[in-house]
């Protein structure tokens, strides 16, 4: 069941825009309060007793409370919500490891999680500080080799200059690694059209 709960499904605003992606728990836990909606592949909206009384015939996807079976919802439509909301990026493992793709940056090989190092590409021993522009994946062995060098010293600049990611990145990241055919609606047209910096 937790890996149920931890599920990501998709926020849409009240205009019926993508703006986040929250876990299954969370998504619940907004519809019971009547501050969303569920949203099926039909556009249908659901608020929560009537998705409870749906459930009821689910077979797969579903989340066992003491008191009734939920489906697990795959896109909530928030009530109030009619802003797109500003957006930053947590400054952390984990989204240091999805901006640079589980690939070092020094000799471009794409390693699990446990064979990469995060680096200082201006060491903290020289000023360099634990900020988006100063850090980038790099394995084991190009992180010992640079060791508490500058990139220009040691002949290792990072294949791509390091620099925060736009939120919209970890937004889509889902619909890319798992299949989320439901939310090709909301969000696959403007995933496609969207202007990219340089």
């Amino acid at each position: 069941m937790s890996q149920i709960l931890n599920r990501n499904v998709l926020v849409l605003n009240k205009h019926w825009m993508a703006i986040h992606v929250c876990s299954v728990r969370r998504a619940l836990s907004l519809v019971y309060q009547d501050l969303a909606s569920v949203v099926t592949e039909d556009y249908e909206v659901f608020d929560f007793d009537t998705w409870k009384d749906l459930s009821r015939f689910a077979d797969t996807g579903v989340v066992y409370t003491p008191q009734y079976p939920l489906l697990a919802p795959e896109v909530i439509l928030l009530r109030r919500c009619n802003k797109l909301p500003k957006h930053y990026v947590k400054f952390n493992r984990r989204n240091i490891y999805q901006r640079d793709n589980f690939t070092c940056q020094y000799c471009g090989k794409v390693l699990p999680r446990n064979e990469l190092t995060i680096d200082h590409v201006i060491p903290r021993s020289r000023g360099g500080k634990s900020n988006w522009q100063n850090v980038v994946l790099a394995c084991i062995q190009c992180n010992a080799d640079k060791g508490d060098r500058l990139p220009k010293e040691c002949a290792m600049n990072p294949m791509r200059e390091p620099r925060e990611p736009h939120w919209s990145m970890l937004m889509y990241r889902p619909l890319i690694e798992e299949d989320h055919t439901l939310w090709r609606k909301f969000v696959d047209v403007a995933y496609w059209n969207v202007t990219l910096e340089e």
